[in-house]
């Protein structure tokens, strides 16, 4: 099982977890039922006990209606009987049948959510993306409510502008309600101002738990695009762009020099850059297969020196 000292606090909350959050939009689109029972598998025993999802996996696969990735981690919760030792995020507000953040569309999402995962409380809920529509007053009340309930440990946001993240944050303070304690933006060495910045001095400010998706900007910081290869990937397009750009060859570089001789997986300096950043805690990556791995939950231990890490921020410039 996990070994304590491998697990992070996630912000202000009595949550623990490991830094290393796996991503669950693979589940029931790219990886089947078996495949992700693996990984799951694989990843907890490797110490592993953070799973990140949404209610709207996969709906943009033909045939799916969203909900299909909760589902599947559900009936690997239930035939693992490890609920208790699984920290479980999933979000609200891009079901397709539950779009947006009026309190009606959150409070019946969560329903389903709880339903297709079987459990009775999601540790970490998340907006998955602001609803610029609804107040936050709204919002935040909604959220509260699930609290109370018992439904829901602790909440965050997702997607969310710096105005709009601390309004939230004031009016919880203010009105004695649940308070955002984790924020999950886009972020990694290729993509840093979709954080860096007024958003990320914001988290830190509030003592916001960082848990970046993209940590790995969909497969381009794994090192297996390079000029003159093709990838057979779902999301090869996008992260073949980054070789297009100066800063991503840049990068690559730099990855393929610290981890030649840290003898580490290019993507596993990677995850550690981003685990080094202020406010991170956990990035977010998801594996198709059992050997996708080990690269990722390598990231527990492979600590950069400062030199590596300047490095590398420079690179990513």
């Amino acid at each position: 099982m996990t070994s304590a000292n491998s697990l992070r606090p996630l912000g202000s909350s009595g949550l623990q977890v490991f830094p290393l959050a796996l991503g669950g939009n693979v589940f029931g689109w790219t990886a089947d039922e078996a495949q992700s029972f693996a990984v799951l598998d694989a990843y907890t025993a490797a110490g592993g006990n953070f799973i990140d999802t949404a209610d709207a996996y996969s709906s943009w696969v033909p045939g799916n209606e969203g909900g299909e990735s909760e589902t599947v981690i559900g009936k690997w919760l239930a035939s693992r009987a490890n609920r208790s030792d699984i920290v479980v995020a999933t979000k609200v507000g891009a079901h397709p049948s539950y779009k947006g953040l009026s309190a009606a569309t959150i409070k019946s999402a969560a329903e389903e959510s709880l339903r297709r995962l079987g459990t009775d409380h999601i540790d970490l809920y998340y907006t998955h993306f602001d609803d610029e529509t609804v107040p936050v007053e709204e919002i935040i009340t909604a959220l509260d409510q699930l609290v109370k309930d018992g439904k829901v440990r602790e909440i965050a946001a997702s997607n969310i502008s710096p105005e709009r993240l601390q309004a939230s944050l004031d009016f919880s303070e203010r009105e004695n309600l649940a308070r955002y304690i984790a924020l999950q933006p886009h972020y990694n060495l290729v993509s840093r101002d979709t954080y860096e910045g007024a958003l990320q001095d914001t988290a830190a400010r509030a003592g916001l738990a960082a848990v970046p998706y993209f940590a790995l900007a969909s497969g381009f910081l794994t090192g297996k695009y390079r000029p003159g290869t093709s990838v057979d990937s779902a999301r090869a397009e996008k992260a073949g762009q980054h070789l297009e750009s100066e800063q991503g060859r840049k990068v690559l570089v730099a990855l393929d020099r610290i981890a030649q001789e840290r003898e580490a997986e290019i993507a596993t300096v990677a995850l550690a850059w981003l685990a080094s950043r202020p406010t991170v805690v956990a990035p977010i990556a998801s594996a198709r297969t059992v050997e996708q791995l080990p690269a990722l939950v390598a990231v527990a231990e492979l600590r950069l020196t400062d030199r590596e890490l300047a490095e590398l921020t420079e690179a990513s410039a």
